[in-house]
């Protein structure tokens, strides 16, 4: 998969049985752009995550928002993959009124994975929508 969409990926996951959703999460942390270690800190830890997830952002010059993030679970690192496919590469503007929970919701994490994988979901929406709203 090179640089999937959401709904792509949404196509394949609706086909897969529950062993091979995770497999399918697993291998889009794991396309994720490697984070350098040092953006790793306290100020980019993702808080209320069982596992720990760090997001960092990257403004481009055309005004387009670029994340950096990974964490330290794979499951968890798939899902984190998930929600950047939501974001990844727009405008603080267009962050800021794109439907990300909507858009995550065909994939019903709720019922596919345990709660303390996707307690921080929320967690890591808020702050790509507060990173938004400070670089608008």
């Amino acid at each position: 998969m090179s640089d999937p969409s959401l709904a792509n990926v949404h196509a394949d996951y609706e086909l897969l049985d529950a062993d091979d959703r995770y497999r399918l999460l697993i291998d889009l942390g794991r396309a994720l752009e490697p984070m350098p270690d040092a953006l790793k800190t306290d100020a980019t830890l993702v808080r209320g995550c069982s596992a720990s997830v760090w997001l960092y952002p990257v403004p481009r010059k055309d005004g387009r928002l670029h994340f950096l993030a990974d964490s330290n679970a794979a499951i968890t690192k798939g899902i984190v993959a998930l929600v950047l496919l939501a974001v990844q590469d727009r405008t603080p503007d267009e962050i800021l009124v794109a439907d990300i929970e909507g858009a995550l919701a065909p994939f019903d994490l709720g019922n596919q994975l345990s709660s303390n994988r996707t307690q921080g979901i929320p967690n890591m929406i808020a702050l790509v929508r507060e990173t938004a709203v400070r670089l608008a």
